[in-house]
């Protein structure tokens, strides 16, 4: 205790700070501003066969597949290393369809053109992410 029967400076700070610290996270944790809470928009329905052309729909698993795969093969072919293939996005069971779309594109780029290597890595990668999710999602684990 100070001279006059309070608390010193430092003492007053830790006695202070952690209530200072508790009340600003408390009142830290509500961002809303007093605005009332609403439920969250609904999601866009689902586009159908006779929707009007360009408009957005989700892409299925065989389709980011073969768009994932591709891409990264034309990355890898080009820059001649792999990467992880998490960072790439891709599961285990994709990283070894791109490394056999690589491997044959690397093949055929010794002999042809460049726009029919890409067409290559796009069949190839079609039809490789095609028959993998022929009956759904793989199955085999998330890894997969």
């Amino acid at each position: 205790m100070g001279r006059r029967g309070g608390l010193r400076t430092g003492a007053r700070f830790l006695v202070l700070g952690p209530a200072l610290s508790a009340l600003l996270v408390v009142t830290g944790c509500d961002r809303s501003g007093g605005a009332p809470r609403t439920a969250p928009a609904p999601a866009p329905a689902p586009a159908t066969p006779g929707s009007a052309p360009g408009s957005a729909s989700a892409a299925s698993d065989a389709e980011l597949c073969t768009r994932l795969v591709a891409h990264w093969s034309r990355q890898v072919l080009d820059s001649g290393t792999y990467g992880d293939y998490q960072s790439m996005g891709l599961s285990n069971g994709q990283y070894e369809l791109l490394r056999d779309v690589v491997d044959a594109a690397r093949v055929a780029k010794r002999h042809q053109a460049t726009a029919l290597v890409d067409k290559l890595i796009d069949r190839q990668a079609r039809r490789a992410c095609t028959e993998r999710y022929r009956d759904g999602t793989p199955s085999g684990g998330p890894w997969q």
